[in-house]
């Protein structure tokens, strides 16, 4: 019998105490196990997981090897896997509520007019994250809000589901898969390998992906019922890593805008706002000084990326 969903699992050397609550809270879903299948991209790790890691619980289950490193091809071969009509992207951090995919398959049969949508995200850190850190933990995936929204509108970030937990309809994957066909830098968007290692922590390829709901007319939501947690290492929380991590993502967004049709501006700073901006500099602590600047220069590296590319 076909699956009604198809989650899809891509991960590269996993931390394994992490990746055992990822499974464990799949094998507790409240779905019947017919109904759904798991498929685990292995994406070039060390050590081959289909060795270590035992799916034989789940009657529907796949070990896929993917041997070009980064998430954007970990997820385009896990579509090409997939089976079902809904697809689930569930993270090797990510802890689903027991009823996350009874939900997104009453979501897909309620809301026909959607084409990716996703859920809140509770964060569980390793060690308690300083009080600092809080302004910025949405850059971590971390979302909660008390009711639903949805939109059909193309940049509506209010409405776009995370990469985290996020379900989308086979038919818009299908989309995506060809659109990153035709235009070989979106396989630059996602992660590749230990993100503490790159220069800039390329993001957005999840954006891209819900966006291309939107090419295909239908919407993006974003639902209250759909938890899970999202597992936050300690390393997460170094100012170092968050500072880069909002550099990368201010980055990526202006890059996806360029791709979509949204080009930037040439824009001569006059000299009052130029003077505004050291004010606004003087009037910042440390840590939101250092945030500010690397919103800053995310803008300019992408303008100027972009530019280079014309």
């Amino acid at each position: 019998m076909k699956p009604a969903i198809s989650v899809i699992i891509c991960t590269h050397n996993p931390r394994r105490n992490y990746l055992d609550k990822v499974l464990s809270a799949l094998q507790a879903q409240t779905l019947l196990l017919e109904k759904w299948e798991i498929i685990l991209v292995d994406n070039a790790s060390k050590q081959v997981l289909s060795s270590e890691i035992d799916l034989g619980w789940h009657p529907q289950s796949r070990h896929i090897r993917e041997e070009t490193l980064g998430l954007t091809p970990a997820r385009l071969r896990g579509i090409k896997e997939a089976a079902a009509d809904t697809l689930v992207f569930v993270d090797d951090d990510n802890v689903l509520d027991s009823d996350y995919l009874e939900v997104a398959l009453r979501i897909s049969k309620d809301y026909p007019f959607i084409g990716a949508w996703g859920g809140q995200i509770k964060g569980e850190f390793e060690v308690p994250p300083p009080d600092w850190t809080q302004p910025y933990w949405e850059y971590l995936g971390i979302r909660e809000f008390d009711q639903d929204k949805w939109s059909s509108l193309l940049h509506q970030h209010d409405t776009t589901p995370c990469g985290a937990g996020m379900c989308v309809r086979k038919m818009v994957a299908d989309k995506y898969s060809n659109l990153v066909k035709n235009d070989s830098r979106r396989l630059h968007l996602g992660r590749q390998g230990l993100d503490t290692q790159a220069q800039i922590l390329f993001s957005c390829e999840d954006t891209d992906l819900a966006f291309t709901a939107c090419d295909v007319g239908l919407g993006t939501g974003q639902f209250k019922d759909l938890k899970m947690t999202h597992l936050i290492p300690a390393s997460r929380l170094e100012e170092e890593y968050l500072v880069k991590l909002v550099e990368g993502i201010i980055y990526s967004h202006k890059i996806l805008d360029s791709f979509r049709g949204l080009l930037p501006t040439i824009v001569t700073i006059r000299w009052k706002d130029q003077l505004f901006r050291y004010y606004r500099l003087c009037k910042m602590n440390p840590i939101e000084r250092r945030f500010y600047q690397a919103i800053i220069r995310g803008e300019a590296l992408a303008r100027q990326k972009i530019l280079e590319s014309q």
